[in-house]
C-alpha cells in the first residue's frame, strides 16, 4: 500500500522543466491510487498525470512498462504514453523516487457499468491481448499464485480481518495447488484490469489504465479477474449474469478461448478472488494512517470466491 509522497514545488517545477509540456499551474494528490502517489498535473501545454513509485513497483521493472505501453499505442490500444523529456528520458527522480510523466486521457471510470459497457471492456481486453502477443517483453508475475502464500504470512493474523479467513485461505491453497493449470496460451497481461482502471466516454473505451502489474501469465487468467471485477455486485455476494455474458461477447469478438481456456475460467477466477482478497486483507492491515489512499474491504471478494466456488460457476462464463 503505498505512503503518499509530497512533492516539493521547486523540484516539481526543476522536473517539468525538462519536458517541452510548459510550466506547472497545479498539481493536486489523486486520492485513488492504491500503489503509487499520484497527482493530476497542470501545465500551460495541458493535463497530464504524474506518478511517484512506491513499494510495489521496483524501479527496475520501469523500463518494461514503458517498452509496454509503447508498444500498447503503436498497435493503437487507448493506453496513456509515458512522456519522454527532451533527452528522451521517461523516467526521473523526484522527492527521493522514481517518477513519470504520464498522457492524460479523457474519460471517466465506472461504478455501475452497463452491459454495453461491459461487451466494449471486454473486447478493449481481448484487443488488448492481441497486441500485446507480439511484445517481446516479460516479466515475472510478482502477484501470480506462487506468491500468494507469502502475501497472507505477511498480512499476519487473518483471522482479525474476518473471522475464520486463515481456516478458508489454507483450504484454497490446497485446493488451488492441486488444481492450477500447467499448459495454457500465455504472455504479459494486464492482471488488474477493475472497472477504475478503464476509462470510458458512454459505451466508448478511450483508455486502458494502471499497468502496473502488468506480467506474464496466462491470457485466460486476465479474463478471470475481469470478469469477477466487472460482473459483481459491490459486496460481491451476487453476479450478474447479463453483465458477464456482455464481457465475454465483448471478448469473443476479438479472442476465441481454447476449450481448455475455457474449462479452467472458474478455477482461474477462484484464483484471482484469492489473489485480491489476500492483498486487499494485506492493505487493510497495514495501511499508514497518513496514506493518502483507498483502503479496500476484502470481505467482497471472499463473496466471489464462494459464488466461483459453486457446482454452477462454469455457466458464469457462458457468451
Amino acid at each position: 500500500m503505498a505512503v503518499y509522497t509530497e512533492v516539493d514545488p521547486d523540484d516539481l517545477a526543476a522536473l517539468v522543466a525538462r519536458y517541452d509540456i510548459g510550466t506547472v499551474l497545479s498539481c493536486k494528490g489523486i486520492a485513488e491510487g492504491v500503489e503509487n502517489s499520484n497527482f493530476l498535473l497542470e501545465t500551460t501545454g495541458g493535463r497530464f498525470i504524474l506518478t511517484l513509485y512506491e513499494k510495489r513497483v521496483q524501479a527496475s521493472d520501469l523500463p518494461f512498462f514503458v517498452d509496454l505501453l509503447g508498444h500498447l499505442a503503436d498497435q493503437g490500444c487507448p493506453v496513456p504514453a509515458m512522456i519522454r523529456d527532451r533527452n528522451g528520458e521517461a523516467i526521473q527522480q523526484i522527492s527521493g523516487r522514481a517518477a513519470c510523466i504520464i498522457q492524460f486521457l479523457s474519460g471517466i471510470s465506472l461504478t455501475h457499468p452497463t452491459p454495453d459497457q461491459c461487451e466494449a471492456a471486454g473486447a478493449a481486453l481481448g484487443a488488448m491481448h492481441r497486441a500485446v502477443a507480439s511484445f517481446p517483453g516479460g516479466r515475472e508475475n510478482s502477484m501470480g499464485h506462487l506468491h500468494w502464500r507469502g502475501v497472507a504470512e505477511a498480512t499476519g493474523d487473518l483471522d482479525a480481518v474476518i473471522p475464520g479467513l486463515q481456516t478458508v485461505v489454507d483450504t484454497e491453497f490446497s485446493w488451488l495447488d492441486a488444481h492450477w493449470p500447467a499448459d495454457l496460451p500465455a504472455h504479459v497481461i494486464h492482471a488488474d484490469l477493475f472497472p477504475d482502471n478503464v476509462l470510458m466516454l458512454g459505451d466508448r473505451v478511450t483508455g486502458l489504465i494502471d499497468f502496473y502489474f502488468a506480467a506474464t501469465d496466462y491470457r485466460a487468467y486476465d479474463v478471470a479477474v475481469t470478469h469477477a471485477s466487472w460482473a459483481f455486485s459491490g459486496d460481491g455476494a451476487e453476479c450478474d449474469r447479463s453483465l458477464a455474458r456482455a464481457l465475454m461477447q465483448g471478448y469473443a469478438r476479438e479472442i476465441a478461448l481454447t476449450d481448455a481456456e475455457i474449462a479452467a475460467l472458474p478455477l482461474l477466477a477462484r484464483g484471482a478472488s484469492l489473489r485480491f482478497l489476500l492483498t486487499r486483507a494485506h492493505d487493510w492491515v497495514h495501511t499508514p494512517a497518513d496514506a493518502l489512499v483507498t483502503r479496500k474491504d476484502p470481505a467482497p471478494f471472499l463473496n466471489r470466491l464462494r459464488r466461483y466456488q459453486a457446482a454452477d460457476a462454469a455457466s458464469l462464463f457462458a457468451a
